[in-house]
């Protein structure tokens, strides 16, 4: 099967690139999805080896900030099983879990963000998920086309994906 790109978005106050970029080997299990689309696309289709645009919403501007990597498959999120966590669901249990996560990788910082704005501007980019109204999905297919195009814009090689992390 071939490697597919993702767009995952998150609120840099909760959990930024940054983060992501100084955890331990640049690694972090991405949890805490509670919604049933992005659940199902993390379980069933999200594959080890495929691309994320790592996108900040809730900021200004909303921005792709870097480039990850999936470097673990769908597992149940052990968030939904501890009752500390924010994201406790009692309703999930391990021998049958309702919340699925995966781990991603840092790759690189983009040179320089890319705003929500930009992106709009290019038509290569104007039936990106991201960019349809009343798309809010937290977990989003991109098509090679997209890929490509925003890492061309970033200034970054096709094969980003291909080479060692820097």
């Amino acid at each position: 099967m071939s490697r597919r790109h993702w767009l995952f978005k998150s609120e840099p106050s909760c959990f930024s690139f940054a983060q992501l970029m100084a955890a331990p080997d640049r690694r972090s299990i991405w949890d805490g999805v509670r919604n049933y689309q992005a659940r199902n696309l993390l379980r069933d289709q999200v594959a080890l080896g495929d691309g994320v645009l790592f996108y900040h919403s809730s900021t200004r501007p909303p921005h792709v900030a870097g480039i990850a990597k999936v470097c673990r498959a769908a597992f149940p999120d052990p968030t939904a099983f501890d009752p500390q966590a924010e994201h406790f669901d009692p309703k999930s249990i391990p021998h049958n879990p309702r919340w699925f996560a995966v781990e991603v990788e840092a790759v690189c910082a983009l040179p320089r963000i890319l705003p929500i704005a930009e992106l709009r501007t290019r038509p290569l980019l104007f039936d990106m998920p991201l960019l349809q109204k009343g798309q809010r999905l937290s977990i989003q297919p991109l098509s090679e086309l997209h890929w490509l195009e925003i890492l061309g814009l970033a200034g970054l090689p096709e094969n980003l994906l291909d080479t060692p992390p820097s």
